[in-house]
């Protein structure tokens, strides 16, 4: 493996990095202050859990929109306007519980907005980590984002309940609010640097679909984003009822900070060790950490004292680590970069947009039983989501293979308005019949590659006067989106269709296409016919039908 550090060799991840360990400090320093003045105000499990919720609530709702952003515009400038979100509700909250007229409605409003803004950084974060480090150190710079997030988790909260101790929690409020400003320079440096790409043309509505899309027809990425959700829901609970539980442990403020900074040691320790525990149990990482982690919760539900309970929050941030460092660089590995910013994001929604739905429930479930009861169940629940982890299939990390494009020359270059559409693709076969079988088990996986690289309907026909001719038939929502369509074919997919090519025993396969035009505003179809016909000729793709 890659040294664990080495992707702090290069500059522009080394800056943004150390940045936001700075911005990750603030954040859990306005955590402890936004979840214990919560409590102070209401004395409730149940609004503690939406107050702990209120910044990754937004997620559920917005990821999918950021991550169509983030593959549509300059990934810097998507984050530089969510930092200004993000710093502006910072300040707003500072402004009103300085001036105490803070309500648990705006308290938990003002948090919904925060989280707004983090909604849209987090896809656009991610998915510029395989632009800052060769893809090689892609796993490496996962890690020590999570190393940074951590240490920030090890010193935040402590820092926060020594802020919320001397000073009060609007404080801790324009604490975090000013770590946002590092972050926004860091970022006005490095944007111009970043080498330019391709951004997505497709219309917000479309380039959504084809994220969904994507995660529904790429069958390990799908499994991932599964177990990332059920991990998501049952270990919630652990941030969720930690203030309430510090109080039944016998501490206080102080004793939350420190209480979550161990959890933060825990991860950091993590990070340290994350490629020696790897090198051990690759093959079934996973399945382990996420099992560990629900035993660790359980042993921490069941602590009699705040000693015992600091302990196993240490044990608690090493399996935290571990997991969704793991899970998150094999994301990141998987998707391609055009579709990246919505694959991740998805990923984010998968996480951080289901564990709202944990820390509420496992709130309600505290309210109802006791937190010892709620951490004994939510944890139980981890390990049975542990023990099931091999089902999903998910591969080993060193397993993955990143979508390779070297089959793609200049002629697949960005070509711009050349508008028209609906677009139907047929491509006819004439097949052996003792070849029928196979040959229609590699369409099955054309399909997939159809699905995922654009097409929004896909369906193989076969003609009743002559069985042995098969035709495959796709549609595109547009003409550009099918030039685009032939830029996204990677090169496994590309040795896939030409796998699928060979099974012809006549003169072909050949493609034909199909366009919806606009007869009032016809499109230039000498320009339509040179672009995609230079495409056909040097990739994959079936040759035309120019008879």
């Amino acid at each position: 493996m890659p040294s664990a550090v080495e992707p702090l060799r290069y500059s522009q991840f080394r800056s943004l990095w150390a940045a936001n360990i700075l911005s990750a400090s603030g954040s859990f320093i306005q955590t402890v202050a936004g979840s214990w003045l919560m409590f102070e105000l209401t004395e409730s499990s149940t609004w503690v859990g939406l107050m702990v919720s209120s910044s990754l609530l937004p997620l559920f709702f917005l990821s999918l929109t950021a991550g169509a952003l983030a593959d549509k515009f300059d990934r810097t400038k998507i984050m530089l306007i969510a930092q200004g979100i993000m710093g502006g509700s910072a300040i707003v909250m500072a402004t009103l519980t300085y001036l105490d007229l803070i309500t648990p409605g705006l308290l938990l409003g003002l948090g919904l907005v925060l989280g707004g803004g983090l909604a849209l950084n987090i896809p656009a974060w991610q998915a510029l980590v395989p632009d800052l480090v060769p893809r090689g150190l892609v796993a490496s710079a996962v890690a020590l984002q999570s190393a940074a997030f951590n240490a920030a988790r090890a010193v935040g909260p402590a820092i926060g309940g020594l802020i919320l101790v001397a000073y009060g929690a609007a404080a801790a409020f324009a604490v975090n609010a000013a770590t946002y400003v590092v972050v926004v320079g860091v970022l006005i440096v490095i944007g111009p640097k970043l080498t330019a790409r391709t951004p997505e043309k497709s219309s917000m509505r479309s380039a959504i679909s084809q994220g969904v899309r994507y995660a529904r027809f790429t069958p390990e990425f799908r499994n991932l984003i599964g177990l990332v959700s059920l991990f998501a829901i049952t270990s919630a609970v652990i941030q969720a009822v930690l203030p309430v539980h510090t109080v039944t442990l016998g501490g206080a403020e102080a004793t939350y900070g420190l209480l979550l900074g161990a959890m933060g040691a825990g991860a950091l320790i993590g990070a340290i060790m994350r490629q020696r525990v790897l090198a051990r149990i690759s093959s079934s990482s996973v399945p382990y950490t996420i099992g560990a982690f629900g035993i660790c919760g359980v042993l921490l539900g069941l602590a009699p004292n705040a000693g015992v309970g600091f302990g196993t929050m240490l044990a608690i941030g090493f399996f935290w680590l571990l997991t969704l460092s793991t899970l998150n660089a094999s994301a990141q590995l998987m998707a391609p970069e055009w579709i990246r910013g919505r694959a991740m994001s998805l990923y984010t929604l998968a996480f951080a947009g289901i564990l709202p739905l944990g820390s509420i429930l496992s709130g309600v479930v505290a309210d109802w039983i006791g937190t010892t009861g709620s951490l004994v169940v939510f944890s139980s629940g981890a390990i049975a989501v542990g023990v099931l982890a091999p089902r999903f299939r998910v591969p080993p990390i060193h397993e993955i293979e990143t979508p390779e494009f070297s089959t793609r020359g200049a002629a697949h270059a960005d070509i711009g308005g050349l508008e028209g559409g609906p677009v139907i693709v047929l491509n006819t076969w004439t097949v052996n019949e003792d070849d029928l079988a196979e040959f229609a088990s590699v369409m099955s996986e054309i399909r997939l590659v159809r699905l995922t690289t654009g097409a929004y309907r896909w369906r193989l026909f076969r003609d009743i006067a002559d069985p042995t001719r098969l035709t495959e038939l796709f549609a595109v929502q547009s003409w550009e989106e099918h030039l685009a369509q032939h830029r996204r074919i990677d090169d496994s997919s590309a040795e896939l269709i030409a796998k699928a090519r060979s099974f012809d025993v006549a003169d072909g396969p050949r493609s034909r296409h199909l366009i919806a035009i606009d007869v009032e505003d016809p499109p230039d179809f000498d320009a339509m016919i040179a672009a995609h016909s230079m495409m056909h000729e040097t990739d994959a793709s079936v040759r035309l039908d120019t008879g």
